[in-house]
């Protein structure tokens, strides 16, 4: 374990200081990895937005003409993926309405703006505009917050920051254009500007990154925890002024959906049930008689249980009073994935994997804080979880039933 470790590391630093290098590598990874899921759909871009038929039927006067629109499979009403409930968020809000998309629940994708927000930046000069830009944000930045990071660490931890931008979390967030790595990549920057005492910027990227994701706050809370500890008041103050614009979003939204409210997410909390369910599925596909195919995809998320189990051991290890504010960011991420549900997460390799994006800067961070942290195991997981991505996304996903647009 600690040879192959000291190989990765030793790798780390060649990529370090080779940042050309890193930077082709990271082209290739990504790049392949788009390219192998256009070719999938006659190359069109639309495709990893995942429009379903079923909403874009509901949605016509947004959805794009040529748009890659998933039919389904049998039972299933072609409901596609949440990168289109981005995307058609994203579309009222560069036509400068705040309608929200039709046949999407509001309760609690409408609390988060922030991405769509970003896309609609793109969006006042056309649909596609708005597609392009989903393609954009997701890609500048983590380059940006890439480069963040890495400056914020020591000499001796810059290589970790290689870890980050080789996420298997973020790219397969990417994967399908969701709000995972964006809201994860703000947070860093966010967090730069903490540390650069670029105040105003600090609030404002700190709040979109809320906006985006509320598990922004499993970063943001911690801060503010050390800086009342450390009887900081001003940048006490300063954390806490990140949940203005949240709160007024939220405020706004209690009065434009009379039946929403911001518990509805406390409905997803459900202590260890998703893991019980899984592992149930598991012991029943022991007696019945399911495909290769399908064992191979029910199995794809025990990585994801082991990974959890060393998350959970982590925190705790070196010596506890350094980096604690990381550690309890890194525990608050494993407790989300403990207490994900089922239907939601457990039952889809993509959904709980991107659970773990925000826990990659956060070791990052805690490692630089204390040497002795027992992490290898968990960052060696991390690059074998890249490389099956990689494997299922370039040679074992199959194309779905499909049509292009409309008509």
């Amino acid at each position: 374990m600690q040879k192959l470790y000291s190989q990765v590391e030793f790798g780390f630093k060649f990529l370090d200081k080779n940042l050309k290098v890193l930077m082709i590598v990271f082209a290739v990874i990504w790049g392949v990895t788009t390219l192998s899921y256009w070719k999938k759909y006659e190359w069109n871009p639309t495709s990893m937005v995942n429009f379903g038929k079923e909403f874009a039927l509901q949605n016509q006067g947004e959805t794009p003409s040529s748009a890659i629109l998933f039919k389904g499979e049998e039972g299933d009403l072609g409901a596609g993926y949440d990168g289109q409930i981005f995307y058609y968020f994203s579309r009222s809000l560069s036509n400068l309405t705040l309608n929200w998309p039709k046949g999407f629940d509001e309760s609690y994708r409408a609390p988060r703006i922030g991405y769509p927000f970003l896309i609609s930046l793109f969006g006042f000069f056309g649909k596609y505009f708005s597609i392009l830009g989903m393609y954009f944000w997701n890609l500048f930045l983590i380059l940006l917050s890439f480069f963040a990071l890495r400056s914020l660490l020591s000499e001796d931890s810059k290589h970790l920051s290689v870890l980050y931008l080789l996420s298997p979390f973020a790219l397969g967030s990417y994967y399908v254009l969701v709000s995972d790595s964006v809201m994860v990549s703000l947070v860093i920057l966010a967090y730069y500007c903490l540390k650069k005492e670029k105040n105003l910027f600090f609030v404002l990227l700190s709040s979109l990154a809320i906006l985006t994701k509320e598990p922004a706050l499993f970063f943001l809370f911690p801060l503010g925890l050390k800086a009342v500890w450390e009887k900081d008041i001003k940048k006490a103050a300063l954390i806490a002024a990140t949940l203005v614009i949240p709160v007024a979003w939220h405020l706004y939204l209690s009065y434009r959906f009379p039946n929403w409210r911001a518990a509805r997410l406390t409905e997803f909390i459900l202590p260890f049930e998703g893991m019980i369910r899984y592992f149930e599925s598991i012991f029943t596909s022991f007696s019945a008689q399911i495909s290769w195919k399908e064992s191979a995809r029910l199995l794809s998320r025990f990585p994801l249980v082991v990974l959890f189990m060393l998350g959970s051991f982590l925190p705790f290890t070196g010596k506890i009073k350094k980096g604690w504010e990381f550690r309890i960011s890194f525990l608050l991420v494993m407790f989300m994935i403990g207490t994900a549900g089922f239907y939601h997460f457990w039952s889809v390799y993509e959904n709980v994997s991107r659970m773990f994006t925000l826990s990659l800067p956060a070791l990052i961070l805690l490692a630089d804080e204390d040497r002795s942290l027992i992490k290898k195991e968990y960052i060696l997981l991390t690059i074998a979880l890249l490389g099956l991505f990689l494997i299922k996304a370039l040679f074992i996903t199959k194309p779905m039933l499909y049509q292009i647009g409309l008509g």
